[in-house]
């Protein structure tokens, strides 16, 4: 039996995120370390003002997973597995050992950009809650506009689908979800661009030619990828699903269960995340565990650790 750690995506933010990390020296470190690298001071990349930005937002998970995992790892809790949602595969990369933090900080700074410029307002992503995929997808169909598109994004679990597109289509999509599929809940996610839909095709692109220069590894402990909702080792692949992930359809659940097929049978999610563990618990609970380290101490979830390891 193994540990899997989970790294959060876009919407478990919250401003000074960085400053409420754990005071521990190895936070410090990892902060240091992203600071002097990107030429930043902390208040540049995790304050309100900061957050308001893609760019603020997605460092700000980078940088606040990679200090969870050291923690972790300091605490005897050395991950198994690492599935990352979005932003998040680039914490679970690091920490896979497939991509240095130096470059992993300075690629997602330009993702973050890229995807900024393009929809610098008028976009952003909504959860359905209580409907089917297939329901979703009717919806999402019907609804669909050239001048307000809307697309299917994320496959979190067999009753939460993310819808990311055109505010006008969000706003159809919640109208009709709630309506005449009596949908329990539609709710704008923290996020102001359209993600793993085809909108952002172009900047995907971009951020591959920016890959082509950066070395990946074979990682030493397993990546899944919740693109394609299985494990890769081939540094090549690794490369193609982070360059590529902003594009591409999320299948959570999909994920979290080859996981759990592959042996996972503890998941701890990296700062300052909750939401993953909810979704993980649907799958890990017959014979399994779902904890958040924003609800645990380092204590805690290292005899949980070694409880399952056993």
């Amino acid at each position: 039996m193994s540990t899997l750690l989970t790294f959060p995506g876009q919407g478990a933010q919250h401003a000074d995120m960085l400053h409420d990390l754990p005071q521990e020296a190895l936070v410090r470190q990892t902060l240091e370390e992203a600071t002097d690298c990107l030429g930043l001071g902390l208040a540049e990349i995790d304050s309100a003002e900061a957050l308001r930005s893609t760019r603020g937002v997605q460092l700000s998970l980078l940088i606040a997973g990679v200090a969870s995992a050291r923690l972790l790892a300091a605490a005897g809790c050395e991950p198994d597995m690492v599935l990352g949602l979005s932003i998040g595969a680039y914490p679970a990369a690091v920490v896979a050992g497939s991509l240095a933090f130096a470059d992993a900080l300075h690629l997602v700074r330009l993702r973050g950009d890229l995807m900024q410029q393009a929809y610098p307002s008028g976009y952003g992503m909504s959860a359905v809650i209580g409907l089917s995929l297939t329901q979703v997808e009717n919806i999402v169909a019907a609804q669909f506009l050239a001048d307000s598109p809307i697309y299917v994004a994320n496959i979190n679990s067999p009753e939460q689908v993310v819808v990311a597109g055109h505010e006008a289509g969000l706003a159809r999509v919640a109208e009709v979800a709630v309506r005449d599929y009596n949908a329990r809940k539609v709710a704008r996610i923290a996020i102001s661009v359209p993600s793993h839909c085809a909108l952002l095709a172009p900047q995907a692109e971009e951020l591959g030619a920016a890959f082509a220069t950066v070395e990946l590894a074979r990682p030493r402990c397993t990546y899944v990828s919740a693109s394609v909702a299985r494990a890769l080792f081939v540094p090549e692949k690794i490369r193609d699903d982070l360059a590529n992930n902003m594009a591409r359809q999320v299948h959570w659940h999909d994920a979290a269960t080859h996981a759990y097929e592959r042996g996972a049978r503890l998941a701890i999610e990296a700062f300052p995340g909750g939401t993953l563990t909810g979704l993980c618990r649907s799958v890990f609970s017959s014979g399994g565990d779902a904890v958040a380290m924003s609800q645990n101490s380092l204590s805690n979830l290292a005899t949980l650790h070694k409880r399952y390891a056993e």
